[in-house]
């Protein structure tokens, strides 16, 4: 980004800021979390936990299938002796060590989360993950304490093609839509809490990097990393 471009983009974070925001919605896997990784290598991992090496491309043969199906493949490509019910409890109990034992925060997370706080805004997650993991994940993190509530997909009964899970989040925070920035890195949600009404702040993660130009696009601010905006941002903007 040229430096005219982000002094822009800056002035008009400032401007938003000043005017309206109360409140902040947060996505955790590749927004909060650096915890993609685990989802893309999990065939290999699995594998690599019974003795198997996979082969080249498991990852991206695997990227579109549900467990289930991923399990299927690799019982048969794989000729593993489980059954299919075995090998996506095994799968999920390495997912579930991970986000307990390893997931790191995103570059910039505490960052921001600190900077709302101080300013009094409202914050809340709203993720299509186990609702258990994230909690794990954000509290061994330190940062769990920052929000009032997590929404899940599943407990509120709404995929994030649906703005459900938003507008529940907003409704907790007492805060309408144009009042609260939706943090997303993946492009279906950012564009569903777009069409909600909300502002959108695009978070690069590599897992999404295919949707880069569009991200950009749609969002009404996208970073590379999440403080990125805070780094010229006046203090005197501080809410009262």
């Amino acid at each position: 980004m040229k430096d005219s471009e982000r002094n822009e983009e800056v002035r008009e974070t400032q401007r938003m800021w000043d005017e309206k925001i109360k409140a902040a919605i947060f996505d955790a896997d590749g927004t909060l979390l650096d915890s993609m990784p685990v989802w893309n290598d999990i065939g290999e991992l699995y594998l690599k936990s019974i003795g198997l090496t996979a082969r080249e491309g498991l990852g991206e043969t695997l990227h579109t299938m549900s467990l289930e199906q991923g399990a299927a493949y690799l019982k048969k490509e794989y000729r593993l002796e489980k059954q299919i019910p075995e090998i996506v409890g095994d799968v999920l109990k390495i997912v579930a060590d991970f986000y307990r034992l390893e997931a790191p925060l995103k570059p910039g997370v505490k960052e921001t989360l600190e900077w709302l706080k101080h300013r009094q805004v409202k914050m809340a997650v709203a993720t299509s993950g186990n609702r258990e993991l994230i909690e794990a994940a954000l509290e061994r993190n330190g940062v769990l304490g920052y929000f009032g509530k997590i929404f899940t997909c599943t407990e509120t009964g709404a995929g994030k093609d649906d703005p459900l899970i938003y507008l529940e989040a907003a409704q907790f925070l007492e805060s309408r839509p144009d009042e609260t920035l939706v943090f997303e890195d993946a492009f279906h949600a950012a564009e569903t809490a777009k069409k909600a009404g909300f502002t959108v702040f695009g978070v690069y993660d590599d897992s999404n990097r295919e949707n880069l130009s569009r991200m950009k696009e749609l969002c009404d601010f996208y970073f590379d990393r999440m403080d990125i905006w805070l780094e010229d941002f006046p203090e005197k903007s501080e809410k009262k």
